[in-house]
């Protein structure tokens, strides 16, 4: 994924975990969405909202892909 330069707010990370939360694995959302309720820093945001922006459009092999980038965010 290319670099983006844009600090994404909690609140546009909240909205993307919404509008992908039905193509993701059940256990994931819950474990993001409790991620998310302790402060994180922009830096984190930015690569949780990269990583849940296109899921949808994103292939099986890249979603399974992203979903052990963002595993490995949250752990």
């Amino acid at each position: 994924m290319g670099k983006c330069n844009i600090d994404h707010s909690y609140e546009s990370v909240i909205n993307k975990l919404e509008s992908q939360q039905n193509l993701l694995p059940e256990s994931l959302v819950e474990d993001l969405y409790t991620f998310l309720k302790i402060n994180q820093s922009q830096q984190i945001l930015n690569e949780l909202f990269h990583l849940l922006k296109k899921y949808d459009l994103a292939s099986v092999e890249e979603q399974k892909k992203r979903n052990k980038e963002l595993l490995l965010l949250i752990r």
